[in-house]
């Protein structure tokens, strides 16, 4: 294989230096890397059974002046994208053109204030019909670059892989978006899952970065492909200095050099092939390890097991109350090491004074076994959030949440004092939330059949009668009165072409004045904004929760714009009864 690395040297060089001597010959300024396809012979051995070959090249590398940084060609040095995203637009009646007219002051000032946010499900969604719908970038006084920020900051806080692969996918020639690929590709190998990281470079052809391109060359190595590996690592080699410790495992990974013990944990593609090239590999990680670390630690096995922890030693203690934290070790392995503790009869007694005298861990570990000698309701609420504060004060959160929910659903709600109901609902954990089936009553408008019409269940026809003949024995009922939540569902039935008849105009008043800005917004076709304003106006709040005047106005506003399926959210959230 030596002597196939070095033919393979002497023939690129040979390739690229009758390359450079015709183009020396010629007057015209020519870049020696957009290359007929029946020049490039190499390449067309690895892509022959592509169709379109001439347009994937498999690197395509070229080096920048005074810069080992590997890039792709010189178009792609600058983003000249105009368009990105991933939804179509006409999914959401939204325009290509939705964020043109913005100002791009407004738009930075909403997309960091929501960024600050814990925001709610639904206002999540609206961000991301916002920020993933196929658009053209805006331009006045925001950069292509600082809004394609965003939304990698946005897609990287979600950790919605599936949709950053797929964004990626759809936007190969972004050339910003490998933050987006190095997040998905260290996500998945600090979970121990290489195919899955491996498998971005199947849908990404061009990369420009040295850890992707190292990367790439070792998923390469491990698929079985040494030749296309071999070309991509000699095409760096002879464009750029190569990183001293990836040349000693790409040695090894080909089988040309010995297994060593070089170990690096600079990142987790170093860490991982140290692991691999190294039978006797151990990593000891202390209390400032990276979550990323610990998380490959775990996948891979390579953790003590808590059971040989000793609990004399406290820096392994703090070790494993860390990891905890980070999810490399199941919480009831801290709880089980905690038990492990002894503590004399008036420690246990009076814990509320001594667990003040030990040291942190300590403490959490007399008190949680205090916590599981008790029956007393009270005294086990307070026990509990004696224990959170201590976990909380050592930024140890993440250790205490399973367990704590555990014990508090031991608890009957009706014995929690009134000074712990507070704590008690915002740390119990939720069931998982049941579908629940829509109950209707065809007395009340918005309760009845007609929400099939927003279920998709029923044609504009259908519920066009459907909604002019309830009218009609409403109309007959002189008790009944319009509510607003009748109001939202007739206008929204409106908004979508129902026709109502006239004579039934004077069953309800409604006078939905928006204010100007938001109409001469809705007119200058700043529909991305808006949507940022109401993901604003939303904000942490659930839709339940939010008064029926305020939702009025969002679904008001929706149907202004033809986003019919946030709105249909909306109403399908509020407005019936559910079994």
């Amino acid at each position: 294989m030596k002597i196939l690395k070095l033919l393979s040297k002497f023939f690129i060089i040979l390739f690229l230096s009758s390359i450079i001597v015709k183009t020396a010959i010629s007057n015209e300024p020519v870049d020696i890397w957009n290359i007929e396809k029946k020049e490039n012979v190499i390449e067309e051995k690895l892509i022959k059974n592509k169709k379109n070959a001439e347009n994937e090249n498999i690197q395509e590398i070229k080096i920048i002046d005074k810069n080992q940084n590997i890039i792709v060609n010189n178009s792609l040095a600058t983003n000249d994208v105009k368009l990105a995203g991933l939804y179509d637009p006409a999914e959401n009646g939204l325009s290509i053109d939705m964020w043109s007219n913005s100002n791009g002051k407004e738009i930075k000032l909403f997309l960091e204030n929501l960024n600050s946010k814990k925001l709610s499900n639904f206002s999540e969604k609206i961000l991301d019909v916002a920020l993933l719908t196929n658009s053209y970038l805006p331009s006045n006084n925001i950069s292509s670059e600082e809004f394609l920020n965003y939304k990698f900051q946005y897609l990287i806080k979600k950790k919605d892989f599936n949709l950053i692969k797929n964004f990626i996918i759809k936007n190969p020639s972004i050339k910003d978006n490998e933050k987006l690929i190095r997040f998905y590709t260290d996500y998945y190998l600090s979970n121990s899952q290489l195919d899955k990281s491996c498998d971005i470079f199947e849908h990404v052809k061009i990369v420009t970065d040295d850890y992707l391109n190292n990367f790439k060359i070792y998923c390469l190595i491990e698929q079985g492909k040494k030749e296309e590996a071999q070309l991509l690592f000699d095409l760096k080699s002879e464009f750029g200095d190569l990183d001293e410790f990836f040349l000693n495992k790409f040695n090894i990974l080909m089988g040309y050099e010995k297994k060593d013990e070089l170990i690096s944990d600079k990142n987790i593609f170093k860490l991982h092939i140290s692991h691999k090239t190294n039978k006797n590999f151990s990593y000891e990680p202390n209390i400032d390890t990276p979550k990323y670390i610990w998380k490959y630690l775990s996948t891979s096995n390579l953790l003590k097991d808590s059971e040989l922890i000793n609990i004399e030693n406290s820096d392994q203690v703090k070790l494993i109350e860390t990891a905890t934290n980070e999810g490399a070790y199941e919480e009831q392995e801290l709880f089980d090491l905690y038990k492990r503790f002894q503590f004399d009869f008036n420690q246990l007694i009076n814990v509320k004074d001594s667990y003040k005298l030990l040291p942190d861990y300590q403490g959490r570990a007399l008190i949680y076994q205090r916590l599981l000698l008790t029956s007393d309701s009270s005294f086990k609420i307070d026990l509990s959030y004696m224990l959170h504060k201590s976990f909380a004060e050592s930024n140890l959160s993440n250790a205490f949440d399973e367990e704590l929910s555990k014990i508090l659903k031991s608890i009957n709600e009706n014995k929690i004092p009134s000074n712990f109901t507070t704590f008690y609902l915002k740390n119990i954990e939720s069931e998982k939330e049941k579908e629940l089936r829509i109950k209707f009553n065809n007395k009340i408008f918005h309760q009845s059949k007609l929400l099939n019409y927003f279920l998709n269940k029923t044609s504009l026809p259908k519920v066009e009668k459907e909604a002019n003949d309830l009218l009609k024995k409403i109309k007959k009922n002189k008790k009944y009165s319009f509510s607003k939540k009748d109001i939202m569902m007739i206008e929204s039935l409106k908004s979508d072409g129902v026709q109502i008849l006239k004579k039934y105009d004077k069953l309800y008043e409604h006078k939905q004045n928006l204010p100007v800005e938001i109409n001469s917004m809705i007119v200058n076709g700043e529909t991305g904004l808006i949507l940022l304003k109401i993901a604003d106006l939303i904000g942490e709040d659930k839709l339940e929760d939010i008064d029926l005047e305020s939702l009025s106005f969002i679904v008001g506003i929706f149907n202004e714009l033809n986003t019919i399926n946030l709105r249909n959210e909306i109403l399908l959230k509020v407005l019936p009864l559910k079994v």
